[in-house]
């Protein structure tokens, strides 16, 4: 679980690389992961102290991103095929994010992307009545505008910054795109 998205990354020739982890698996993140220099990278790290939701965590981010576009991995999400070739059409996209997508068979489990033809509608969280079988799962690209973004959320019910809210505040304004990731993909 840990070694897949760092690998993914790397097939993105991306080398300098946010770990955000918990203040209880902080050592053993740096003891398992080191600087990164046995990955021909460089890793810093972040504690997200309070478990307040992944957008939140994301904010950690603002400065390691210095204004650039990142590349955002879930941890608990392992994938077979290379994201190298979205991340290189999302460096060709002029401006907002891309979120990648897998067709599943059990949606209510996830955070859903209704599809129009050719853009995401909405993200529903774990709906009751999905409108597509296809899955956002965990592989998020944004732009520099993303901190704004997450600054302007609100928290939810739940006491965390939600990710599906920062995704559809991307879609409100026309500038989200969607990759459709093929292959053995798994999340926890």
């Amino acid at each position: 679980m840990i070694f897949n998205p760092i690998n993914q990354l790397i097939s993105c020739d991306i080398k300098d690389i946010l770990i955000v982890t918990s203040t209880e698996h902080m050592g053993e993140m740096v003891n398992l992961l080191g600087s990164g220099h046995d990955f021909s990278a460089q890793f810093t790290y972040k504690v997200q102290e309070d478990a307040k939701g992944i957008a939140h965590a994301l904010l950690l981010a603002e400065n390691f991103a210095n204004g650039e576009r990142i590349c955002v991995i879930l941890g608990d999400n392992i994938a077979s095929r290379s994201i190298a070739p979205f991340a290189k059409d999302f460096l060709h996209q002029k401006e907002g994010a891309k979120v990648l997508l897998r067709k599943v068979s059990d949606p209510e489990r996830y955070g859903i992307a209704a599809l129009d033809e050719r853009k995401i509608v909405e993200i529903q969280e774990k709906p009751e009545k999905p409108k597509s079988n296809y899955a956002v799962i965990g592989y998020y690209m944004y732009d520099e505008k993303i901190f704004d973004i997450i600054r302007k959320q609100k928290f939810s019910a739940r006491g965390e910054l939600e990710i599906p809210s920062v995704n559809n505040a991307y879609v409100n304004d026309h500038m989200l795109n969607y990759g459709i990731l093929k292959g053995d993909c798994r999340s926890s």
